[in-house]
């Protein structure tokens, strides 16, 4: 039963029933006391309330900074990358509580955050304060009386990929001036990476005795996705590591910085246009779709999980495809008829 007591200028609502909590709020007027006791009554009668002083006392910034304490030290390098993320979301909406976050906030935050930054970066954001919120209610039994407002959300659409591969004579020429380069070690993970299609963070963590020999596979500990991944090694990178000459400790002595960096420098001495040390992870992924690997195969060497984001990063030259149908046909298959596709 719903009790009403005026405190000074404003009404405090109590709601008592047994086995439960109190559940108490403050109105500025009894009318809205009123209405608010009728519609917990009910929801209590109904068997259908669910208590959500956690979500009103409980900020945005608040939940950034348990998700911080608490989840980030799981994910790879203890979700450093994701540092700026979370700092954007504690600027813009930390002053929030979970109970009165709503999709017109979530909104206003993507229009706000695409005037400054990429697509792909608001669709992380906006991922990132997915998670925070599933968290809350999922793990940290906070009831949110909105449901999960991001799902209200319209995502930006997802930025067009990069389809840059290597033009002819490219590779000769990148490896000839980064053979020059310093020590010539970003000549080596240039081509380690093309054999690989490892991210630069990866290759940058190598050390030696991840490195399994008879198998002829590299471990990875830790990865983008927080799981650790085995690449198999092509006759080159195995050369290649085997160069290095090391038995203990990393492989090479370049920074993840250090090698866009010098990737950089070595195309510009080049001459060569528009290309990242991330293209050479599309540039390998592709290779691995025309030397005949399948899909999973593929996946174990670049780790990615779905078949959207390995898409991404394969990008088949037509006319490379238009050679293997000539040639396919060129055979002639049983009865004179052209072997079907």
């Amino acid at each position: 039963m719903a009790t009403f007591v005026r405190r000074g200028n404003v009404w405090q609502a109590k709601i008592r029933q047994k086995g439960r909590k109190i559940i108490a709020r403050t109105f500025d007027t009894k009318t809205a006391a009123e209405k608010w006791a009728r519609s917990i009554e009910r929801d209590l009668d109904q068997g259908t309330f669910l208590p959500s002083t956690a979500a009103e006392r409980t900020t945005v910034a608040e939940a950034v900074d348990r998700y911080v304490k608490e989840i980030m030290p799981r994910l790879a390098k203890g979700g450093k990358a994701s540092m700026s993320v979370l700092s954007r979301l504690k600027t813009e909406l930390g002053s929030l509580s979970l109970a009165l976050l709503d999709a017109s906030h979530i909104s206003a935050y993507r229009e706000k955050m695409l005037k400054r930054y990429s697509l792909q970066t608001v669709r992380h954001d906006l991922g990132f304060l997915n998670r925070i919120l599933k968290c809350c209610q999922i793990d940290w039994g906070i009831h949110l009386p909105r449901g999960l407002p991001t799902a209200l959300v319209r995502m930006p659409p997802q930025p067009r990929s990069r389809d840059r591969r290597l033009c002819e004579g490219e590779e000769e020429k990148l490896l000839a001036v980064a053979g020059e380069y310093g020590d010539g070690q970003i000549a080596d993970m240039i081509a380690f990476a093309l054999e690989t299609a490892m991210r630069r963070t990866e290759l940058a963590s190598i050390h030696a005795e991840h490195v399994d020999w008879g198998k002829k596979y590299v471990l990875l500990p830790k990865t983008k996705t927080g799981e650790p991944r085995r690449v198999p090694l092509s006759p080159r990178a195995l050369q290649i590591l085997r160069d290095r000459k090391r038995d203990i400790g990393p492989l090479w002595d370049l920074r993840p910085d250090s090698i866009s960096q010098a990737f950089v420098r070595v195309c510009a001495a080049a001459g060569i246009e528009d290309l990242r040390f991330h293209d050479l992870r599309h540039e390998a992924t592709s290779r691995l779709f025309e030397l005949g690997f399948n899909m999973m195969e593929v996946a174990a060497f670049t780790g990615h999980k779905s078949l959207a984001m390995l898409k991404r990063y394969t990008h088949l030259r037509p006319e490379d495809l238009a050679q293997k149908l000539e040639m396919k046909y060129s055979v002639p298959a049983k009865r004179g008829r052209p072997r079907k596709l």
